[in-house]
């Protein structure tokens, strides 16, 4: 499922406006156009200086790439402003769709790709800084890669073609994790896990979202984006791990903290605070 990213300089500008809000790649084209155009007018010396030829050259070789990219640059960073805008507005109707449609019906009749951009716009929902990565590639087959602070987590998803997701999924997520030091990770899937896979996530810091867990996700997720729209405060609960404004400090390194679940002990689905630096660090807060 792992999607190449080809084509050079110019492919990545296109590609870097598309991540970005529509309005941002929209101001980026006009300021690309202003710094492009003053080095395209500029005027460069056409006859050659002792000790200055190389000087001339450059210049010559700037003026001609200005006059040039003036023009290109701009144009794709407008194309992937517009590409933003029409991507966010079919994350939106994929979640419209999975939240009005019958239970479980409309997961399971999407594409892989659609399946993707629906659990990453939940997830957005939700305060998480997104990166749709492909998934199934050199990546370890990790789809989605979550920020939120200085946090990361990482996402893999699972369809229909896997009803039944098997401890396997788990362990490699559980490897790519430890690998790029992310914090936690979650496995999402329209069916459900295994008996195995739910013990060997547990005191992992790995979520498994199930299809029934994942149709409460997308209802909030909608929930929250008509909030926003209706210019009301955003409440919508967040999957755990969920960073509030009001964190404390970690008592042994003096770090932030973020609110997470017991997956195990006597405290087990209760709420504590957890340094943001573990495992280096493994300050914790009880929550009364």
């Amino acid at each position: 499922m792992a999607r190449k990213k080809d084509g050079g300089a110019l492919a990545l500008v296109f590609e870097v406006a598309s991540l970005l809000p529509w309005w941002a790649g929209t101001g980026l084209a006009g300021i690309a156009y202003v710094v492009l155009h003053r080095y395209a007018t500029a005027e460069v010396a056409t006859a050659a200086v002792p000790g200055q030829m190389g000087q001339m050259v450059v210049g010559q070789v700037t003026k001609t790439l200005a006059s040039i990219g003036q023009y290109i640059v701009p144009f794709l960073l407008l194309a992937g402003a517009v590409a933003s805008y029409l991507g966010r507005r079919k994350r939106a109707g994929l979640i419209d769709a999975a939240a009005t449609g019958k239970p479980g019906e409309a997961l399971r009749s999407m594409s892989w790709r659609d399946f993707e951009l629906l659990v990453g716009e939940a997830f957005r929902q939700q305060g998480y800084s997104v990166t749709e990565t492909g998934g199934g590639g050199a990546d370890g087959g990790i789809d989605l890669k979550l920020k939120k602070g200085s946090e990361v987590f990482l996402v893999q998803c699972k369809q229909w073609r896997a009803y039944k997701v098997s401890v396997n999924v788990v362990r490699e997520l559980f490897g790519v994790m430890s690998a790029e030091g992310a914090t936690g990770g979650f496995v999402v899937t329209s069916g459900v896990f295994t008996a195995d896979a739910r013990a060997f996530a547990e005191g992992r810091n790995i979520d498994l979202i199930d299809g029934q867990a994942l149709t409460k996700m997308i209802d909030r997720a909608r929930a929250a984006r008509s909030a926003d729209q209706n210019g009301k405060t955003n409440t919508t609960a967040v999957v755990t791990p969920n960073v509030t404004s009001k964190e404390p400090s970690c008592p042994r390194c003096g770090g932030s903290m973020v609110k997470r679940i017991a997956k195990q002990g006597s405290n087990t689905g209760g709420a504590f605070w957890g340094c943001t630096a573990f495992p280096k660090c493994r300050g914790v807060i009880s929550i009364d």
